[in-house]
């Protein structure tokens, strides 16, 4: 389904992703861990090309680009890959001047090109999907963390997209608005929909995700089943950063691993 090829990616002088590859099974939740600075955003953000890599190759269902160092990738080539995918951002990005049901139209009227009334029909099932249909007229500056957080979910799922790809989306919320947002993920997990994540909520990726890969210094340090790599990791890195998680975890009031 996701295929990533020896991905690099280079800010200047500075190698953040040290040739990744990884594969993504249709109808799985995959969760990218690991410290701060040690690739995961960037290499969610690398899927779905808000970051353009410096080489390797990304695969999205049928759409595959290479990217090679000095190389351009027409425009057109990576809007196609980009429309495969869904992006649920960890400040929420919804408009202030739209309503949440015109937050969840809004791609598909001026990018899709719906009529309005057939954006609307659509935009109302998913906000009753993420349990924000009482809210749909709701300005965001009158809805808490949790819910525009939840608006922005119905907005990724918009255009039905193969993947959806979450970048800490619970990261700016409290522990129980963050609960919203894990319920409603696990909801959309268990009716199989296509997830990567990159968190360092253990609650939100123990719970979910089938895959775990840990990420540090842009390399792949360890890979597996769930259960596996936070019940008993190969890895003394990885054990090391799992039990950070689990303290961190447990002084909010966190979940179990």
């Amino acid at each position: 389904m996701i295929g990533l090829t020896n991905i690099e990616k280079r800010f200047g002088d500075n190698l953040v992703l040290k040739g990744v590859t990884v594969t993504i099974a249709e109808g799985s939740v995959t969760a990218l861990v690991g410290p701060s600075g040690g690739g995961k955003s960037t290499l969610l953000r690398c899927i779905n090309l808000l970051e353009i890599p410096t080489s390797g190759t990304v695969r999205i269902g049928d759409e595959t680009l290479e990217f090679h160092p000095g190389g351009k990738v027409p425009a057109r080539d990576i809007q196609r890959l980009r429309l495969q995918t869904g992006m649920v951002f960890q400040n929420f990005q919804l408009f202030p001047h739209r309503t949440a049901i015109e937050n969840v139209m809004e791609g598909l009227v001026t990018v899709l090109k719906w009529p309005t009334e057939r954006a609307r029909e659509r935009a109302r099932a998913l906000l009753e999907k993420v349990g924000m249909e009482h809210k749909a007229d709701a300005w965001p500056a009158t809805l808490s963390g949790g819910q525009q957080q939840r608006v922005a979910i119905a907005r990724a799922l918009a255009p039905s997209p193969k993947v959806l790809l979450c970048d800490e989306p619970t990261s700016a919320l409290d522990p129980e608005l963050a609960q919203e947002v894990v319920d409603v993920l696990g909801k959309l997990a268990s009716e199989g929909t296509t997830m990567v994540m990159a968190t360092h909520d253990l609650r939100l990726a123990s719970k979910i995700a089938q895959e775990v890969v840990f990420l540090d210094a842009g390399v792949i340090v360890e890979k597996g089943p769930a259960a596996v790599l936070f019940g008993n990791p190969e890895h003394q890195r990885t054990k090391r950063f799992i039990a950070t998680l689990k303290q961190e975890a447990e002084k909010e009031g966190g979940g179990e691993a």
